[in-house]
């Protein structure tokens, strides 16, 4: 059921990837058309000037003050801007592996989310039912403990049940058993969890290999360029492309840190709370030491067919 719903989230974010990737070319298409539209109502307007106008024009831009030329190349950069999609297209090869990241990312997110809920782990109504069992006045009826772990399934239902079946045992062995079976289902809830750590890690380091590749094709590119051929202008574009790399994985590595360091502290809390619930239970359990079967006096036969005894 796990593997399950891990598809069904990678497939709900493929999709959403994919929609904002259409979103955004189709937005590209239209920030495109709106230049060519301007520059066409431009030329219409300057041909119908007169000839006069226009060369008095072309005097005076002849001359521009530096002021003037500062405002026009800021209007230029501020019009111009930087389209978030063609960047990332732009960012090379290694920018796939950083997008396959980035969906691991989210996909192990969504699922942690749903999977660390307290209902999965230490539901309150099991916790509740315990309380209320083990302050009944007959004492604490370990038949009853075990059909409710089987009520409630959930990591404190598995620990709790690892130990009724080890009742009547010493005080050392209920403790061993249920530390094993808190070990065991730790392991399963953080498994997932490395996943984001894993991302967290690697991720800047696509980035920065990707940049390292992108200087060594800039500066190579720059190297053999014709003589008398802008090689500032040739290397800054070979750079600000290169960036990008770096741009992504960091983008994906923090969030999947936040994410790993949220997990983690949302197990080690629910976990705290487990125990606090087992050392309220096992004085009960320890009264229980040295007999072979929980429920029965001496003298007393074994019913047939009562399959939900706790045997030693």
């Amino acid at each position: 059921m796990s593997v399950f719903r891990i598809c069904v989230v990678f497939a709900l974010c493929v999709g959403l990837l994919c929609g904002g990737l259409l979103w955004s070319s189709a937005a590209a298409v239209a920030q495109d058309k709106k230049p060519a539209a301007d520059a066409k109502k431009a030329r219409e307007l300057s041909e119908s000037e007169s000839v006069l106008r226009v060369e008095s024009e072309l005097a005076e831009e002849a001359t521009p003050k530096p002021s003037d030329a500062k405002a026009a190349a800021t209007t230029v950069v501020d019009e111009k801007g930087i389209n978030i999609l063609t960047l990332l297209f732009s960012g090379g090869h290694l920018m796939w592996p950083i997008v396959a990241m980035s969906l691991l990312v989210v996909t192990f997110g969504v699922e942690r989310s749903l999977a660390l809920r307290r209902r999965k782990i230490l539901p309150p109504e099991l916790v509740k039912a315990l309380g209320r069992a083990a302050e009944q006045p007959g004492g604490f009826d370990p038949r009853r403990a075990y059909k409710l772990c089987q009520e409630f399934p959930s990591t404190a239902a598995t620990v709790m049940r690892a130990m009724l079946l080890k009742l009547g045992r010493p005080h050392i062995e209920l403790e061993r058993a249920g530390s094993e079976a808190e070990q065991r289902e730790a392991g399963r809830l953080y498994a997932n969890v490395r996943w984001l750590g894993l991302a967290a890690a690697v991720a800047p380091l696509m980035g920065l290999l990707g940049t390292v590749w992108g200087m060594i094709n800039a500066f190579f590119a720059t190297a053999n360029l014709p003589t008398g051929a802008n090689k500032a202008e040739a290397l800054a574009q070979g750079i600000y492309v290169a960036l990008v790399t770096t741009f992504a994985g960091l983008a994906v590595a923090i969030p999947a840190a936040v994410l790993a360091h949220m997990f983690e502290g949302r197990i080690q809390k629910l976990f705290r709370e487990l125990d606090e619930m087992l050392q309220g239970i096992m004085p009960q359990l320890e009264r229980f030491e040295g007999r072979m079967k929980v429920g029965h006096g001496e003298g007393h036969k074994k019913p047939a067919g009562k399959a939900a005894e706790v045997h030693r």
